[in-house]
């Protein structure tokens, strides 16, 4: 079986987030499916628990919509666009060398997955199920652990985005400066070592460096060419 080496491919200094990204989506959709099965458990009476004031409480909400029940109504299409999203994901995911790519690529895949389960599998049917929320922030929407994920990946990539952070780790118009920077002569070169590397240099290439049909001016005092006449005043001509 021939490998990296032998092929000359490089090996796939990728595999590391790859991996993250698999396990961090399977944390992000075992936690949130595991809170939600709490939820309907603990929370079906309809009773209100109050964490922070008013600020955070739990309370059990069956969204047929987006995250943090918005626009409701529309389960089958976002079951269908999160199929889309997580195939999106995984294919991008075989190009990630970057731990922060992986982080959020992981927190998106797990979120989507986590939401679609709900609307896979519960009531009132196949793709039209209602998403379990049970975060309640203030009364202004509530959410589940899956929406969480969602959105904190949302902010890495707008960070990542700015900062110019490319998927396999690189930045943007890095490379550029790098190749500009190599062609520049070194200012902390010392200038013995470069004139020495110029009178190192093998004749034969000096020779052959020279353009076609040119041909060195005769050393003084030396004879002419064969076929050339000395020029008047030259050294060796004579008077």
């Amino acid at each position: 079986m021939p490998t990296p080496a032998r092929t000359g491919l490089p090996a796939r200094p990728w595999s590391r987030s790859v991996l993250m990204v698999w396990l961090l989506a399977a944390a992000v959709i075992l936690i949130d499916q595991l809170t939600k099965v709490w939820a309907v458990a603990a929370l079906s009476d309809g009773s209100r628990v109050r964490l922070l004031g008013p600020w955070l409480s739990l309370v059990l909400l069956r969204n047929p919509g987006a995250a943090f029940s918005f626009a409701t109504g529309q389960t089958w299409l976002f079951a269908l666009i999160a199929v889309v999203v997580s195939g999106i994901v995984v294919w991008v995911s075989r190009r990630l060398a970057s731990t922060w790519w992986a982080l959020a690529l992981g927190l998106v895949l797990g979120g989507a997955v986590g939401n679609l389960v709900d609307r896979l599998v519960r009531s009132p049917g196949f793709l039209r199920g209602r998403v379990i929320d049970f975060l309640d922030y203030g009364g202004h929407f509530v959410g589940n652990i899956a929406d969480i994920a969602i959105v904190v990946a949302a902010g890495i990539v707008m960070v990542l985005s700015i900062l110019g952070v490319n998927l396999d780790g690189s930045r943007v118009g890095k490379a550029a400066e790098t190749a500009s920077s190599a062609q520049e002569p070194d200012p902390d070169a010392d200038p013995a070592e470069v004139e020495d590397t110029a009178e190192a240099r093998d004749p034969a290439e000096v020779r052959d460096a020279a353009p076609v049909g040119s041909s060195p001016d005769p050393a003084p005092g030396a004879d002419p060419a064969p076929g050339r006449e000395p020029q008047a005043g030259a050294p060796g001509a004579g008077a």
